[in-house]
């Protein structure tokens, strides 16, 4: 098996599928490639078991600056009006109140302050600050057991979308599918690219692949490919596994907690399941491992590809994990994981959302969980906390960590943008199509609010050239090693595994 292309997307995750889907429906390239080396779509972190199911808004993500959470929104509105598109019977998503919650007097203060003085009112029209009754209206089990004095403020919204997003990734190819001239090759993997005069061959396990362009979208394993090629020597990973407890119904929607200041990871919160009303997901926990793929011993070898086994590896390690904070939270992680005691260190978190939580109401989600990359610059020996993207002549290398689900599409609309500059605007993006199909859909107004202004917030900007911007989407820490430019400061980022 091979062929000659004009774009190869390697990986068939969400990033690379949501590529798929853009430029096979919205340009006019003529032959498209999607190559993944799983027998099914979606089979590892976009499987559902293996992430929270959040659409991050960054509305009650509070590790999230104002202009992070501005651009995180953009994306999250684009993929939640593809939904509301093609998904009208929820098959692949459901739609629920979400909320952050603070505790005591101290994280009230903290919530108030963000919410009226950081612009995240303005910013979210539909997020409304909510005491202890509406709290009790909405999520009896936040408030019952817990002493009646504690002070309570919530912010919540009903743009509570939980996304199945292995459905959605399969949704995305199944649209690519339709156009002619776009093959996808499951069980096919790639074990080398060469770069030639006019494009790059792709070997592969069952044969080679002609590609003029080509888009890595393999997560971690997107930098292990970039350092083969000799791009990304000032990049590694810190993989982060995530585990998840399951419960009852004790919630209806999503409850947040505070992010704890200086830490990487989501802070725990309670989700209900997408496709199970009668389940509750608290998490996730996070954990190093050095393994690309949660629970595959063989991506042992491709980990240490990417860390690089050099000094400025370990000492970028050692810096990392001296930190205060985050040492005693990575070791307080570990121990989650133990049989004996795992369950029961886990029980606090678990209260914090639901106080009448009993040790007998949680059990551990066997098979749940996922591995996130978090990038980490050995030059400055710290974390970037997003995404990264190494740019080079006619192929892009697409690292994606949390939030990177919620903006797939954002993501993939500046993608699209690079590679008709690659293709020197031979072929055509229809941007305004694009929108119609994605953005366009995402209901603006809360449920019989009149008040919230159709227009607030969003636009795509159609005529901007993809930004180079810390984190997931312009979450990104998006590095164009073709351009001497300065690398913007990095932002936190909720990595949810």
């Amino acid at each position: 098996m091979s062929g000659e292309y004009d774009l190869v997307i390697i990986g068939g995750g969400i990033s690379g599928a949501s590529l798929l889907y853009t430029v096979s429906k919205f340009t006019d390239i003529e032959r498209i490639a999607l190559l993944e080396k799983e027998d099914e779509i979606a089979s590892i972190n976009s499987h559902h078991t293996n992430n929270s199911q959040t659409l991050h808004f960054g509305d009650i993500e509070t590790n999230y600056t104002l202009e992070k959470a501005d651009e995180v929104k953009e994306g999250a509105e684009m993929l939640a009006g593809y939904l509301e598109n093609v998904d009208p019977d929820r098959e692949m998503h459901s739609k629920r109140s979400k909320m952050v919650l603070a505790v005591g007097d101290e994280e009230v203060e903290q919530l108030e302050r963000r919410y009226h003085d950081e612009g995240f009112s303005e910013l979210f029209p539909k997020l409304e600050a909510i005491g202890r009754e509406e709290i009790a209206d909405l999520e009896p089990k936040v408030v019952e057991g817990r002493e009646p004095g504690t002070e309570m403020l919530a912010l919540q919204t009903p743009d509570g979308y939980v996304v199945d997003y292995g459905e959605t990734t399969k949704s995305f190819v199944r649209d690519g599918e339709e156009v002619d001239g776009v093959d996808v090759y499951t069980g096919t993997t790639v074990t080398g690219i060469t770069e030639g005069y006019d494009g790059f061959t792709i070997e592969t396990d069952r044969g080679p692949f002609d590609a003029d362009v080509t888009v890595v979208a393999a997560g971690s394993h997107s930098l292990q490919v970039a350092k083969q090629m000799g791009y990304g020597e000032n990049k590694s990973l810190l993989p982060v596994a995530g585990s998840f407890f399951l419960a009852d119904d004790f919630l209806n929607g999503k409850v947040y907690t505070l992010q704890m200041k200086k830490l990487p990871f989501a802070a725990v919160h309670g989700d209900a399941d997408v496709h199970d009303d009668s389940v509750t997901r608290f998490g996730p926990t996070a954990k190093l491992v050095p393994t690309l793929e949660r629970g595959e011993i063989s991506t042992v070898k491709d980990f240490f590809d990417v860390f690089g086994l050099n000094v400025d590896s370990f000492l970028s390690y050692g810096n990392i994990l001296a930190d205060r904070i985050l040492l005693p939270y990575v070791l307080r992680n570990l121990v989650y994981d133990l049989p004996a005691v795992g369950k029961r260190a886990f029980l606090p978190n678990v209260q914090k959302v639901v106080p009448s939580a009993e040790l007998s109401d949680i059990e551990r989600a066997k098979g749940y969980g996922g591995v996130r990359p978090q990038i980490v610059d050995t030059e400055a020996k710290s974390l970037d906390m997003g995404e990264a993207k190494i740019t080079k002549e006619n192929i892009i290398f697409n690292i994606t960590p949390s939030p990177g689900a919620s903006t797939c599409l954002k993501n993939a609309y500046r993608d699209t943008q690079q590679l008709m500059e690659f293709f020197d605007h031979e072929y055509e993006f229809d941007a305004e199509a694009f929108e119609e199909e994605t953005i366009d859909n995402f209901p603006r107004k809360a449920s019989g609010d009149a008040d919230v202004d159709a227009d607030a917030d969003a636009d795509v900007d159609t005529e901007s050239e993809p930004e180079t911007d810390t984190d997931d989407s312009t979450e990104s820490a998006s590095v164009s090693e073709s351009e001497s430019e300065p690398e913007p400061e990095p932002e936190p980022v909720e990595s949810e595994v």
